[in-house]
């Protein structure tokens, strides 16, 4: 009987285990961000803004970087069907649009009140972050 005991003890304290480090196993991969950019004066601040939110995450998320004018970002951009000429698009897992506070948020262009009035976006770096912030969790 004491037999039987530790045995049920040991399979229940499994049971309890198993799906707890399943779930840790399904959060330990990390966010995939990609950013297609212009490397142009205009977009560097923007740039250097991407990089300080994105150390933020750390191992959180991997960052993947395309100069829209090298040969690799012209591959790039063709593998996700851009033909625009757009200084900047985020993906975050595969999306470059993503549910913010039950809106869309296209991260596209200049951030909002950022570089020329006809290269801007809806979105800001609060935004971003917050995009990140539910991808990460």
């Amino acid at each position: 009987m004491n037999t039987a005991i530790r045995l049920f003890v040991v399979l229940f304290a499994l049971c309890l285990v198993a799906p707890v480090q399943a779930a840790e196993s399904v959060r330990a991969e990390p966010v995939r961000v990609e950013v297609l950019f212009m490397n142009h004066g205009p977009l560097r601040a923007t740039i250097n803004d991407l990089r300080t939110l994105f150390a933020r995450y750390e191992v959180k998320i991997t960052v993947a970087w395309h100069d829209f004018e090298s040969a690799e970002g012209e591959k790039f951009m063709e593998s996700k069907g851009i033909t625009e000429h757009i200084p900047l698009i985020i993906w975050v897992n595969d999306k470059s649009v993503q549910k913010i506070d039950g809106v869309d948020v296209s991260f596209r262009g200049f951030p909002s009140g950022t570089g020329p009035a006809m290269f801007q976006g809806s979105w800001d770096m609060d935004r971003l972050d917050k995009a990140l912030e539910q991808a990460t969790r």
